[in-house]
């Protein structure tokens, strides 16, 4: 029984509505990284960086699993051996498409954290710079995301699964964002067989022994059908 990990990236959710980095008019076009992906944007400009994120969440909130998510909970679910999904997408469009094994990397809109006591609870719809923590009290409420600069989450369960790993799988990701860019590299050394699933060539290309291009909501279900097969 074979043991499957999938990285997924922006490009997965892109097809739901989601926007990447890259977009020419999505909400990243609109801001600087540093203004709203950094803990010092954060200190800086607290209201600029709640609002962007509340945004952010709308969006999740309103989207949907495409053909890609539904294929992999497909995989969990029907497939003889383990299959882990780690994801550097902060929407719940995996757990809506039905997969459980999921690793946030980089946090969950949907939550938030208070960076004073370490605290997490569901998010609101709207959070503001002003709402207190449930638990200590104090306005320290910020989005549960992984800002650049920040350790990403769940390194415990991410190394030993790609040491283990039979198959490791990247799905819509640019291969520019460590340490997950690195993860393809990582795992051929350790033995797995790599497959890329992506539109286009991304910078880590080269780590990948197989390569399917293509939209992540055509590849991925005929990928699908393939492991489920074999």
């Amino acid at each position: 029984m074979s043991k499957i990990v999938i990285l997924t990236g922006a490009g997965i959710s892109a097809e739901s509505g989601l926007g990447t980095f890259r977009d020419q008019d999505g909400l990243w076009a609109q801001h600087r990284i540093e203004d709203v992906a950094t803990p010092e944007g954060f200190a800086r400009n607290p209201g600029l960086v709640q609002e962007f994120y509340n945004a952010r969440r709308a969006q999740a909130a309103a989207a949907r699993p495409n053909a890609a998510h539904e294929a992999l909970a497909r995989l969990e679910s029907d497939h003889a051996g383990e299959v882990l999904i780690i994801t550097q997408n902060v929407d719940g469009l995996h757990e809506a498409a039905g997969s459980r094994n999921v690793v946030h990397m980089h946090g969950q809109l949907d939550r938030a954290l208070c960076h004073a006591c370490g605290h997490r609870w569901p998010a609101p719809k709207v959070m503001q710079p002003e709402d207190t923590c449930p638990e200590c009290g104090q306005m320290a409420t910020r989005p549960d995301v992984v800002w650049f600069g920040e350790i990403p989450y769940g390194m415990e369960r991410i190394d030993p699964a790609l040491a283990d790993a039979d198959i490791f799988a990247a799905v819509g990701t640019s291969g520019n964002v460590y340490p997950a860019a690195a993860y393809g590299q990582h795992a051929r050394r350790m033995g797995a067989h790599t497959v890329e699933l992506n539109l286009e060539v991304s910078t880590a290309s080269r780590d990948f022994a197989e390569h399917r291009r293509g939209p992540a909501s055509e590849v991925v279900p005929l990928w699908v059908e393939e492991m489920l097969m074999a």
